[in-house]
């Protein structure tokens, strides 16, 4: 896949005023960004809930895409608390994180219930940027089985559509260094092949995450589509590196700036009803 992908997601460190400057010199250094300008570099950002409308305001003029850090499976109704696919396409979102691993393991969120949050975006045309990654340090061999088998469990089911498959082994999150960079390719081309192998999924990215940061990218070179960046990007002069990083790999790999934005959904299209699975 030509262009490279870069992500962020701000988890809940920041509140609404810190968010708000972050999104500021962000949104700077994306303007004047040749790369992500021309669309060689796709960058997408996830905020909180409460963060989504001054980053749509902020990012505005910008190739940034907005995300969202969860999405119900279930459509309108009586679900307090929840927040459906359709209203999250309503309000400019065009991804959603699911299935991390601190939501399974703090919230005890399964892959049927990652599954069924995978439908209820896909339906309602917003690209799902699905978490997985083995709990265990493991070998390389057994770490990519063991992502493959999630990668199909979690997408049970899923209506037709691309995904950006964020590999994050648990162990390497929040840890002083990313995986070793062997490990992370091997697991890399596994999901890789796994969804070349599927037509459902056509367009999918596979990206790493996981105490990523500047300088991983260009050691990772060609075997991962991205990087998916955590509290590295909290600095945006570091975040303004991985880009660049992204910028140099894209070139090498002659990307061409897309006719119409990937995940992008037009704004008067109808989001279609959201899965009603548990």
């Amino acid at each position: 896949m030509p262009r490279v992908t870069v992500g962020v997601s701000l988890k809940a460190y920041f509140g609404r005023r810190q968010a708000r400057i972050w999104f500021t010199q962000v949104a700077a250094r994306a303007r004047s960004h040749d790369a992500v300008r021309s669309g060689a570099v796709e960058v997408f950002v996830i905020p909180t809930y409460l963060q989504l409308e001054d980053a749509r305001g902020c990012f505005e003029g910008t190739r940034i895409a907005l995300g969202a850090q969860d999405v119900s499976a279930y459509p309108a109704g009586a679900y307090t608390g929840e927040i459906t696919a359709a209203e999250l396409a309503e309000s400019g979102v065009t991804l959603a994180e699911i299935g991390h691993a601190e939501r399974r393991r703090l919230f005890g969120e399964t892959d049927a219930d990652t599954a069924a949050k995978a439908t209820a975006a896909l339906s309602a045309g917003i690209t799902p940027v699905l978490c997985l990654g083995e709990t265990e340090r493991m070998d390389a061999a057994a770490a990519a089985a063991a992502t493959v088998a999630q990668l199909h469990a979690d997408l049970d089911g899923a209506p037709a559509g691309r995904v950006v498959v964020a590999y994050e082994p648990v162990w390497a999150i929040g840890a002083p260094e990313p995986a070793p960079a062997s490990h992370i390719v091997a697991v890399a081309r596994a999901l890789r092949a796994a969804l070349d192998a599927d037509a459902a999924r056509a367009g999918s990215t596979v990206i790493y995450g996981g105490s990523a940061g500047p300088g991983l990218l260009t050691r990772l070179g060609d075997d991962v589509d991205g990087l998916f960046l955590g509290r590295f990007a909290h600095d945006p002069d570091a975040f303004a590196a991985v880009l660049d990083e992204a910028a140099a790999l894209a070139s090498r790999r002659g990307a061409q700036p897309p006719v119409v934005e990937r995940g992008a959904q037009r704004r008067d299209e109808t989001p279609r009803p959201t899965s009603t699975r548990s």
